[in-house]
């Protein structure tokens, strides 16, 4: 069972991986669309730093999400809030 889990936990970090990378292509495409519109149109007045400025705030933390271990997106994370605020989580310190 353990073996089929970890097969299990693997695909889903490959999908989650595969997510990054469509969202990175995205933001590459429509940011090269946004620069180029604002060059052609308005050159002397450059506002397509700001949605490559916010939306790289989004992306930024999805990367975290997906390559960086612990913190409150890890699985095991939500596991031992979800218990923890169940009440079944002896190391919860009894709340």
């Amino acid at each position: 069972m353990s073996e089929r889990m970890n097969y299990e936990d693997a695909k889903e970090q490959v999908i989650q991986i595969r997510g990054f990378y469509m969202h990175l292509a995205a933001y590459l495409l429509v940011n090269l669309f946004l620069f180029v519109t604002n060059w052609l149109t308005s050159p002397g007045d450059w506002w397509f730093h700001w949605p490559l400025f916010g939306w790289g705030i989004g992306l930024a933390l999805h990367g975290m999400s997906v390559f960086f271990e612990g913190g409150m997106w890890d699985k095991q994370w939500e596991e031992k809030k979800i218990k923890e605020l169940m009440g079944d989580d002896q190391d919860a310190g009894g709340r």
